[in-house]
């Protein structure tokens, strides 16, 4: 059962990590105090159809198939909601596979060229998990396998999901600051070991005014990520916008934390994690959860048409160069000092910590509890 007005433990540490990151100083006040107008010209995308199932009101990963989509949930509580969903093409539930074990928090999805799928066990609202994992559905499957893995560093918060041209696993972190970072497995993946994860470098979430339901906050966080059908493009998502990068080599690493994306705004998507292209590579699909919306809400599934691929989007916020794959620079306040050790005037304290405030009563009120 949901009820409104109050958080959950995993919902409340979203919320407080944020805040949390923001009174450190990660971001400007004039990032903080800056208007969350829609980009000129966003228009919302083209509804393709509905998710009715009551049992996915919180859908955190997508991909498309010949025949429809797979969808997984973020980790919900109820049983009948932690299992991999195959949809129609009009959405409607038509199988399900379930888990050999409980999963932590299910967050993204990918799909390989041979047409396993794969399950981003990756979410860790606390940062205090000492494994994530990824599970692997062949094709024919009755059961994913579950492959563990562990960061080099400390634990980060991830919600994006890749797969290299060989089908390596990449994790993109989530951030919260505009900076975010690429894992990969050291090794091949065994299902009876812990693999240990390598940094292979960063980027910065360039910098949008698309309106969304969290401002500026749903601006500098990556929920999402795909591969384009035919491998030569990527994309990632934030709340508010899809960042799609050329891959014209398949080196998807390079592309991130060299190139320069290409932006289409997803102007005010409910609370926007998925993102996956057509078969055809020619749209981008998006789905945002249902949960917490007014009474009668259905995901939908929405679609926008894919950027042609000539880089025309603004630079990001600062350049970033790629890092040498053992080389990882902490995250912007994740350690003393944060953001690069900026100093912000103390004359606009004030004003900052009255907007948190106002921003801490705005989740509140969005977000729902599981229980």
């Amino acid at each position: 059962m949901r009820v409104r007005g109050r958080l959950t433990g995993g919902r409340r540490a979203r919320a407080g990590a944020v805040l949390t990151a923001l009174l450190a100083g990660v971001l400007p006040p004039a990032v903080v105090l800056a208007p969350g107008a829609a980009t000129a010209g966003a228009a919302a995308g083209t509804p393709v159809c509905q998710v009715r199932d009551d049992r996915l009101r919180e859908i955190s990963g997508m991909v498309a198939t010949d025949d429809g989509y797979v969808v997984i949930n973020d980790g919900a509580d109820d049983e009948a909601r932690r299992r991999i969903f195959f949809l129609n093409q009009r959405c409607a539930v038509a199988r399900t596979v379930s888990f050999p074990s409980r999963p932590r928090d299910t967050e993204d999805l990918a799909i390989g060229r041979d047409g396993t799928v794969w399950v981003a066990d990756i979410g860790d609202n606390d940062r205090s998990r000492t494994t994530v994992g990824v599970w692997r559905l062949a094709p024919g499957a009755k059961q994913p396998v579950l492959h563990r893995m562990s960061y080099p560093d400390r634990p980060h918060d991830a919600e994006a999901l890749l797969l290299d041209g060989s089908g390596r696993p990449l994790i993109v972190t989530k951030g919260g600051s505009g900076t975010v970072f690429l894992y990969a497995p050291a090794t091949a993946l065994r299902p009876d070991a812990t693999t240990p994860l390598t940094a292979l470098g960063q980027l910065t979430v360039p910098s949008t005014t698309t309106s969304n339901p969290f401002s500026f906050l749903g601006r500098g966080v990556i929920t999402g990520a795909a591969s384009a059908p035919d491998g030569r493009r990527v994309v990632l998502r934030s709340y508010a916008d899809a960042f799609e990068y050329d891959v014209p080599d398949g080196d998807i690493v390079r592309a991130l934390t060299t190139g320069t994306p290409r932006i289409t705004p997803l102007p005010d998507e409910p609370q926007g994690e998925s993102i996956t292209y057509s078969r055809d590579g020619r749209s981008l699909l998006t789905v945002s959860e249902s949960a917490g919306q007014p009474a009668g809400t259905r995901s939908t599934i929405l679609r926008y048409p894919a950027t042609a691929s000539t880089a025309t989007a603004a630079p990001s916020r600062e350049s970033v160069d790629p890092m040498a794959p053992t080389a990882v620079r902490p995250a912007a306040g994740e350690v003393a000092g944060g953001a690069g050790g900026r100093i912000w005037p103390l004359a606009v304290g004030a004003g900052t910590l009255l907007v948190l405030l106002g921003l801490a009563g705005l989740l509140r009120w969005r977000h729902t509890a599981r229980r």
